[in-house]
């Protein structure tokens, strides 16, 4: 009786997980989700501006269900579109990146790169992401300039280790970026210092939200800090969320709004919208975009 009940607990369990596997591959990443904030960074009575954010897109060529979503949020009509990149995750992704994101060029914009625009994704443990100083594997060279090509083409200011201002929603915005810490491409101090008195907005853009990045944008006064690179996690537990961020972030802050600590910044975090293309899974994070309305502080 007792090794029935073992053999029966333990087929309900391989059951269980099978269901798990198959909801987070199937279902969960495909279950694209606006997520929608109020962050107060402008001045007294002035109307809001809305900032799209985007993020992970890890586009393969044949993703088109995902390639439309991200298309439909034009009708969203945002004043500012910002990408944080790891855009692509194959070598012929640019015709589907572009399938995606051609109707939002038509908006102001401002991008950043990540590690997965410059090469592509090579099959890993996923257990590794739990180690600190594990070793960053480089697969394919991705068309990186290709892409560059058509967004600064479409006029979207390229803030990889950059600074530049730009009107949007009516308002002059200082923008500054870095290109991606999380493989040692960044150089802020190429670009920091204070923002000008004459800004009437500030937001700078770095893929992966590293502390030290971060700290020293706050510190130059910029009020909105915008990442992506964590996937919020990919997989999560219910009640208790991330279990890593491949970041310096602790996990408390792997997705969202958050209030960065000791300084008058806003970081958001977006989960992103793709999958490292060989753990294809998403579970209690979903796939996500999100729209920014900045308000009155």
């Amino acid at each position: 009786m007792r090794k029935r009940t073992l053999f029966r607990l333990g087929m309900g369990t391989v059951a269980a997980g099978a269901a798990t596997l198959a909801y987070a591959s199937l279902v969960e990443r495909n279950l694209f989700t606006l997520r929608r904030f109020d962050v107060p960074v402008l001045p007294a009575d002035t109307e809001p501006l809305r900032v799209l954010h985007l993020s992970d897109l890890h586009m393969m060529p044949e993703q088109r269900r995902k390639q439309d979503w991200v298309a439909s949020l034009a009708a969203l009509d945002p004043d500012l579109v910002v990408v944080t990149g790891d855009n692509m995750a194959h070598p012929g992704a640019v015709p589907g990146v572009l399938r995606a994101l051609a109707p939002l060029l038509d908006f102001p914009g401002a991008f950043v790169f990540g590690s997965n625009d410059y090469t592509g994704p090579v099959l890993k443990n996923p257990f590794s992401y739990f180690l600190p100083d594990r070793e960053y594997s480089e697969g394919a060279e991705l068309p990186y300039d290709e892409l560059r090509d058509v967004f600064t083409g479409a006029g979207w200011a390229d803030l990889n280790n950059a600074r530049t201002t730009l009107k949007a929603g009516g308002r002059l915005i200082e923008l500054v970026g870095v290109d991606d810490p999380h493989i040692a491409r960044d150089d802020y101090p190429s670009v920091a210092g204070p923002v000008p008195a004459a800004a009437e907005l500030s937001i700078a853009l770095s893929h992966s939200p590293e502390p030290a990045v971060l700290d020293q944008m706050a510190a130059d006064g910029f009020e909105l800090l915008l990442a992506g690179h964590t996937h919020g996690g990919q997989v999560c537990v219910p009640g208790f969320g991330a279990l890593v961020t491949n970041c310096g972030l602790p996990r408390s802050m792997a997705k969202g709004l958050h209030r960065w600590p000791a300084s008058d910044a806003w970081l958001h975090v977006s989960a992103g919208l793709g999958t490292h293309p060989t753990a294809p899974v998403r579970f209690a994070c979903r796939p996500e975009a999100s729209i920014l309305t900045l308000i009155p502080r």
